[in-house]
């Protein structure tokens, strides 16, 4: 703190912190005024904390906020108001110019250089409600969600201009590498591998702030919090992954992590996933898919591969019988990958259901309820029994984008599918799993989205028309056994996109480098490229 002394009562500094308090009170200070608004800088301390230490210390602590060259008469009185009181006084803003700047001013207001007594109509208690009320946090960019996708845009926005004022709104503590989590259930990733500390992720010019959103009212361009504090914006990109809907397999939650019940769509239910392939010798094992869409689709297909190639190279496969319940009714959506993955249903001699949505589980005695739609579109309920039941929920958006009027009729985010610009709202965006674009769920849609929405935005701020556009790229790379994958690339409409050219990797059949790929050079690059702003492999991406 480079402190220095106005006059005998008044001194003024830089932004301080908690820390710093003890040192004011050793010199006698009683009265702490803050000139800067929350949420300037990632690394400054709010004044809800300053005032907070400053209570415990005897001290007062005023919020008399303004940004540079927005001072006015009103502010200017309320520094004198608390100035008038006779007691020592330290003020802080960014700098220490704005402090000095006010405090000036004050004297220039009494043309004496004395502070005015207070007189009936001075209201130094209601000053802080005051301030606050008219300086609430406001962001040029607000990004609900600190998954890949807002991690990611925060550093391509800070990439195209520094000056941009960001935060980024998350309560969660954890950011997962998601893709590595069907490694982890075939004993290839350890989970982790899969982990950081959220607040790691973000540089120092980068605010993060540590909450769910309740609300967004976008006729006021603001957040509202979970604990009802708003943040304003003039840009807000909505990149709140998705929800795992548990609640709509009856017995689920009751019996996940035991009994035989696992799934890879959990960071800590994949171990248990490996801990159940390694030790069945025998018995049925069961791999369920929900109704579309859902986040990596061939997520499911990827736990029953993994798990009956260990089977298979173990020797126990023919004593293993396994079922895929699929919801739907094809085992791809894109014909091209099908028929090299059906020469590995072939092999692994897998049992496919289709038209059977998981809908009860009884962990305890092993069953699993189905519903299933007949030949004749009749619906009936099937029990079966199992040893392992691997399961994908259906999965929704949250909650909050129905509650803020931002969805469709289906409760996905409502966006253009190439600008992904809300349909409604023009400065907000959608990024990531909860809109309603068409594309495939997965890790390499999010990094042909990020900047194509920081581009956009750029622009907008700038007054430019919006033309970076999206074309709906998506990838699975489906692992049908440990050191090969079949990599299916395509976009809107199904339209095949492969990355590299038929020599090197022929997408329609199983491959080494794709293997090589996904295990050792994608991870590498989503933590040390696309969360850092280097977007590389954007105008051809390979999922993850």
């Amino acid at each position: 703190m480079n402190r220095r002394k106005l006059d005998p009562q008044v001194s003024v500094s830089g932004q301080i912190t908690t820390k710093d308090l003890i040192g004011l009170v050793s010199d006698g200070i009683e009265v702490i005024i803050c000139n800067r608004p929350d949420g300037e800088a990632a690394d400054q301390t709010n004044f809800s904390d300053i005032k907070q230490a400053a209570q415990a210390l005897g001290l007062t602590a005023y919020n008399i906020t303004f940004v540079s060259g927005q001072l006015d008469e009103a502010l200017v009185r309320q520094f004198s108001g608390v100035l008038a009181n006779g007691k020592k006084v330290h003020a802080y803003c960014r700098t220490g110019n704005r402090s000095e700047q006010i405090w000036k001013a004050t004297q220039q207001l009494t043309g004496s250089g004395l502070i005015p007594a207070m007189d009936e109509n001075t209201n130094i208690d209601g000053l802080e409600h005051e301030a606050t009320q008219r300086e609430k946090p406001c962001f040029d960019v607000v990004i609900i969600g600190a998954g890949s996708g807002g991690v990611a845009v925060s550093s391509s926005l800070y990439k195209r201009n520094k000056q941009l004022r960001i935060v980024v709104i998350d309560a969660s503590s954890k950011h997962y590498y998601q893709p590595g989590w069907t490694m982890v259930g075939g004993g290839v990733f350890s989970p982790e591998s899969t982990e950081r500390d959220t607040a790691s992720l973000f540089g120092r010019q980068i605010s993060h702030i540590k909450q769910n959103v309740a609300k967004v009212l976008p006729s006021e361009g603001k957040v509202v919090l979970d604990d009802l504090s708003e943040v304003y914006y003039q840009q807000l990109i909505v990149s709140p992954g998705l929800e795992l809907s548990w609640d709509a397999i009856e017995g689920a939650e009751d019996t996940l992590g035991k009994n035989g019940v696992t799934s890879n769509y959990r960071y800590d239910l994949a171990p248990y996933t490996w801990e159940l392939v390694k030790n069945l010798k025998q018995g049925k094992a069961i791999f369920t898919q929900p109704p579309m869409p859902i986040k990596c689709a061939g997520a499911p297909q990827k736990a029953l591969y993994l798990s009956a190639d260990h089977w298979c190279k173990n020797g126990v496969l023919n004593n293993i019988d396994i079922e895929f319940c699929n919801a739907g009714g094809v085992l791809f959506g894109i014909e091209t990958y099908v028929p090299a993955l059906m020469e590995y249903i072939k092999k692994y001699h897998v049992a496919l259901n289709f038209s059977h949505n998981l809908v009860k589980v009884d962990g305890e005695n092993k069953k699993a309820w189905f519903d299933v739609i007949d030949e004749n579109g009749e619906q009936k309920r099937v029990c079966k029994d199992f040893d392992l039941l691997h399961i994908c929920p259906s999965q929704r958006a949250p909650e909050f984008i129905k509650a803020s009027g931002l969805a469709d009729n289906a409760g996905w985010l409502n966006v253009d599918p190439h600008t992904l610009q809300h349909v409604v709202y023009k400065n907000i965006w959608g990024l990531g799993d909860a809109m309603n674009t068409t594309n495939a769920k997965t890790m390499a849609a999010i990094r042909k989205q990020v900047p194509i929405v920081a581009t956009n935005i750029c622009d907008s701020l700038t007054g430019k028309p919006v033309l970076a556009k999206y074309d709906g790229y998506g990838s699975c790379p489906l692992i049908v056994e440990r050191g090969k994958i079949v990599l299916a690339e395509f976009c809107y409409g199904g339209r095949i996109t492969p990355t590299f050219p038929s020599w090197l990797n022929n997408g329609a059949q199983p491959t080494r480098l794709a293997w090589w790929l996904k295990v050792h050079a994608l991870p590498q690059i989503y933590w040390q490229g696309m969360l850092k702003g280097r977007e590389w492999l954007t105008k051809s991406v390979v999922e993850f």
